[in-house]
Order: C-alpha cells, then sequence, then structure tokens
C-alpha cells in the first residue's frame, strides 16, 4: 500500500517521522510552497518538530490534495477538523476517495454539521464504512519526536486490514493496540479535549491539585455517561470480555489507554494545547487572543459546540463539558462558571 499523509501540523510531522522512520515511502501533502522548499533543502519542518530530521529520498511532497489522493492507496488525515470540510470539497470527488483506505488522526468534529469524520466522509462521498479507521490514544507528537514509548489505538471495522495499517506505524518506541470501536475512541478524543480546556481554565484560575484530580475523575465519569448514550459497549472499569478467538482481540474496558489514558495526558500535560488553551482563558484572556496566543487550533473548542448542540438531542448529563461550552461560547466569566462546577463534583 502506498501512504498519503494530508496536513503538516506537529501531528501530521509525528506521523510521517513514525511511517519514514520504518523505511516506508510516503506521499505528504503539504499545501505551502515555502514549506515544501524547506523540507528539501534541509530535511526538517520549520515551524513544527523541527528537531526531527527526514530522509527526503523517503517523501514525495505535493501540494496538492487531488495529487495526493491519485498517487496514494491510503491516506492519513492529520489536518484540524474545522478545516477538513474545506480541504476536501475543494478537491476531493467520490470518484478520487472511492476505493481509498481513510485514516483519521483527526480528534475532533465537523463543526458545520456536528458529524464525526466517517459520517462526514459517508455522507458526502459515500465512503464505505470498512474504508475508514483511526488513529487515536496518549500520544504527544513532542514524545513521538523525542522516541519515548506511547501507545497508539488503531480502530477499524476490516481487523485485518486495520492490523496491517497498524503495523507500518509500529517501532521499538510505538506500541500499536487494536480495537473495532471507532465511534467510541472518536467521541472519546473529541471530549478529553473539551475537558482539558476544562482543566486548563482550573488552573489558570489558580484551583490547586486536589480540586483538578476531582474534576478530572468527574470528567472521566461524564465521559462515560455520554458514550454509553450513544450506544459504546465494554466501558465498563474493571470488566473485560474473553479475547475473540480468531482475531484474538479484547474488547478493551473505558479505563483502557484510548480512553482514560487520553483523558489523562490531555488534562494534565504541558504540551496540551488545549489545556494551554484553557489555562489562558482562566487567566482572563479572551478567546480570540488565546486563539492568536497559542498559534495553533485547540480542537476543544469547536468541540464544546459540537457537543452541547449534539447533547441537547441525547440527553447526557454533562454539566462540566456544558459549563466548558458557556465559558468559551456563551461569554459565562470562568470564575462563575466554576463555581457551578464546585457545586456538582462528587
Amino acid at each position: 500500500m502506498r501512504f498519503g499523509l494530508l496536513g503538516s501540523g506537529t501531528w501530521a510531522t509525528a506521523i510521517a517521522k513514525m511511517l519514514t522512520g520504518n523505511g516506508h515511502v510516503i506521499n505528504w501533502c503539504v499545501r505551502d510552497k515555502a514549506t515544501v522548499e524547506h523540507i528539501l533543502a534541509r530535511h526538517h519542518n520549520p515551524k513544527y518538530l523541527s528537531s526531527v530530521h527526514f530522509d527526503t529520498s523517503l517523501l514525495n511532497l505535493l501540494t496538492g490534495i487531488d495529487d495526493l489522493f491519485r498517487v496514494s492507496d491510503v491516506i492519513v488525515l492529520a489536518v484540524p477538523s474545522a478545516y477538513l470540510e474545506e480541504y476536501f470539497s475543494s478537491s476531493v470527488t467520490k470518484h478520487l476517495l472511492k476505493g481509498k483506505k481513510i485514516v483519521s488522526a483527526i480528534k475532533g468534529i465537523v463543526p458545520s454539521n456536528n458529524k464525526l469524520v466517517n459520517d462526514y466522509l459517508k455522507e458526502s462521498f459515500d465512503l464505505f464504512p470498512g474504508d475508514y479507521f483511526t488513529i487515536m490514544g496518549p500520544c504527544h507528537a513532542e514524545e513521538v519526536a523525542a522516541e519515548k514509548l506511547s501507545y497508539l489505538t488503531f480502530s477499524g471495522a476490516d481487523i485485518e486490514t486495520c492490523k496491517y495499517i497498524a503495523g507500518h506505524f509500529s517501532s521499538a518506541y510505538v506500541n500499536t493496540i487494536i480495537n473495532n470501536d471507532v465511534y467510541g475512541v472518536q467521541y472519546a478524543a473529541v471530549l478529553k479535549n473539551i475537558y482539558a480546556l476544562g482543566a486548563g481554565i482550573a488552573h489558570g484560575l489558580e484551583y490547586g491539585d486536589n480540586f483538578r484530580s476531582v474534576l478530572i475523575a468527574n470528567c472521566a465519569d461524564e465521559m462515560a455517561g455520554f458514550l454509553k448514550k450513544v450506544g459504546i459497549e465494554h466501558i465498563e472499569v474493571g470488566v473485560h470480555d474473553p479475547e475473540d478467538p480468531v482475531t484474538h482481540i479484547k474488547n478493551t474496558s473505558y479505563a483502557a489507554s484510548v480512553y482514560l489514558g487520553d483523558l489523562l495526558v490531555t488534562c494534565y500535560s504541558l504540551y496540551s494545547r488545549n489545556r494551554t488553551f484553557g489555562n489562558m482563558i482562566g487567566k482572563g484572556y479572551s478567546v480570540r487572543t488565546a486563539q492568536l496566543e497559542l498559534n495553533m487550533v485547540a480542537e476543544g473548542y469547536n468541540a464544546a459546540k459540537c457537543i452541547y448542540l449534539i447533547n441537547e438531542t441525547l440527553g447526557a448529563e454533562m454539566p462540566i463539558a456544558s459549563t466548558i461550552y458557556q465559558i468559551l461560547w456563551e461569554n459565562v466569566k470562568p470564575a462563575t462558571g466554576f463555581k457551578q462546577i464546585e457545586a456538582v463534583l462528587v
């Protein structure tokens, strides 16, 4: 299979490192020509993870998304969810997408219609559900760059193809896990970004570790309740079904790395852009000022609104996520919002 990569930010650069580090040639769509020229001349991305050195003989750098689809069998999506629709609507057709394997590394929702990436691609481009896979889990790009041991979960309905794709990423510093919970891992990834914003706001408001630990524990419980509402199974902590006799895959509980693990690292790590964004909001920055200061997309900002709207129909109990939405989108003062949150924590 020929791998293609869409995106040139931190996570896309880390994915390029994982694939080329295993000796795989990749087609990499970097839309900025100056960045392409810099990578070819200097062997690193000038804007993100500049410490990562690339063997450029393993890179086929492209600037056109349609060209990427024409020369690739597997396309890894590593762009902010807010930009995905713009990228696809301008360059991708149903014909280009037909027969391609799509691997989403996007931890967000398409904000124009509150759809997960797989549902957006199915409805807009007739993508066959069995051709869709995800890369999720607690895996900061900066630690991949430093080759610190990380765990990635690959999800897909086609388990054998999922294993095959995951095998291209596995290395001495990347362990891969396989499951078929395409919806659960995506919703968990969206929610953990919202809660990381909340953890950051709490830090900016100068709450201590004791409070933040209680906050995150309640976020984990709230997340589990939402996942149950959307029909996700096998999220009971400590409950494990026997492994499948054919695939030898276990149904992981909610405490597994791709669910609870990703929530914890995003809420606590200084690498977390959502936590950083929230910290600025807690310190009194406006949303716009925080966005400009961060200079990267914090997926939790749009996700807070998307999940709030989705939950208007779903009806899960989400007082923490709802309050974070109100702080970000309805001008509720962070201190006022967190007084409300204090009252619901257990």
